[in-house]
């Protein structure tokens, strides 16, 4: 466990050093050399985000990121409003970040078998539904800023005394809306008949990225392990954030068996093991959505701690502590962390901005005002102040 938090930490630094976007510095080449004989143990961490994917490795002595690869993900927009992914490329992009990131490791003679556990955090929300037989996906991934749903939102508020959204707030802490998964859930349960079938016949598996993950790298089907955690659970709005419970009436109101859905675990302990590839055997050992993984990472363990997030959104989170605090203004209360079976649970409220640096890859790819990300950074640096 004490390996889990180093490593959400460690990937919390990495994504937000000292909170002014700068990257914690490495050792110099040589320093790395020197050590490379009482290393120790290794953490591994795998970064699912909305625009790439990552996998990181960090010494659990020195805190120092050793190697890591980085892979874009490609994001489909079939209609105005629609934002897919393909689960087996992310998949895949996750499969491709640990080989390359232990062939680098290889090349500075550093021991791959010490790394000890791998930890996974992952954007939230987006919704995957897949075969458990045969092990495909039955749809494309649908992404958490995806808009597709709004009809069904409206649908299902006419069912809700008084059409109000907030009617479910205080046992989700969510407001009912097209960001959640289990309306994204009801709308491919509407319109894709292979995920009906296969919800007849016992096939369907539902799971934001993090179960699908870890079920494809700990077996597939061939024994996978279904499951998630608790902070990804508490975005699904099928969640009771104070029972830690999928809750019954929810599913129900948006007809949604439970037999489909993951098991829930704490952040922190192992799931399962790695089944192929380069680091098979070795222990996925946590997982927390993207924000509060940045949340821990920053050490925001107490009441009152906050940190912000500027990535393809933007997400300030505040740590509640041990009681869920229910905004009347448009913020969202969710589970922060739970890092052990037998520890407590955390909350946090969250303000969120869906789209942040997702409008520098629209200007980039839809514009062509950039060739480069990295140009756009220099276009700002060039104009004056916007006040």
């Amino acid at each position: 466990e004490n390996l889990w938090i180093l490593c959400r930490f460690l990937l919390g630094q990495g994504r937000l050093g000292n909170g002014t976007g700068a990257r914690r510095p490495s050792l110099p080449m040589a320093a790395v050399v020197a050590q490379r004989g009482a290393m120790g143990p290794l953490v591994g961490a795998i970064d699912q985000g909305t625009s790439s994917t990552r996998f990181l490795v960090f010494n659990a002595n020195t805190a120092e990121l050793l190697s890591h690869h980085q892979v874009e993900i490609q994001q489909k927009f079939p209609k105005e409003g629609w934002v897919e992914q393909d689960p087996k490329e992310i998949l895949q992009s996750v499969y491709e970040c640990v080989e390359r990131t232990c062939e680098k490791l290889n090349q500075l003679n550093i021991d791959i078998s010490n790394i000890k556990a791998v930890g996974v955090s992952n954007q939230r929300e987006t919704t995957v539904v897949w075969d458990k037989e045969t092990g495909e996906p039955l749809y494309n991934a649908i992404v958490w800023l995806d808009l597709r749903t709004q009809s069904t939102v409206e649908r299902l508020l006419k069912r809700i005394p008084g059409k109000n959204k907030s009617f479910f707030k205080s046992r989700t802490g969510l407001p009912l809306s097209t960001y959640f998964s289990a309306v994204k859930l009801r709308w491919l349960l509407d319109n894709v008949k292979e995920i009906r079938q296969a919800i007849l016949e016992g096939r369907a598996l539902f799971g934001t990225i993090d179960s699908w993950l870890i079920w494809s790298l700990t077996g597939g089907k061939n024994g996978g392990i279904h499951c998630t955690d608790v902070t990804n659970a508490s975005r699904t709005m099928l969640f009771n954030i104070h029972s830690l419970e999928w809750d019954d009436e929810l599913c129900n109101f948006f007809e949604i068996p439970v037999e489909m859905l993951p098991k829930v675990r704490s952040s922190s302990e192992i799931y399962g093991l790695l089944s192929s590839g380069a680091l098979t055997g070795v222990p996925i050992s946590g997982c927390l959505g993207d924000q509060s993984a940045a949340l821990v990472g920053q050490m925001c363990f107490k009441d009152g701690q906050a940190k912000n997030t500027y990535g393809t959104g933007c997400f300030l989170l505040c740590n509640t502590g041990h009681k869920p605090a229910l905004s009347e203004h448009g913020l969202l209360t969710t589970v922060a962390y739970k890092l052990g079976r037998d520890k407590a649970v955390c909350y946090a409220l969250e303000g969120s901005v869906a789209i942040a640096g997702a409008v520098v890859r629209w200007l980039r790819d839809n514009l062509g005002i950039a060739k480069s990300s990295e140009e756009v950074e220099k276009l700002a640096a060039e104009v004056g102040t916007s006040y």
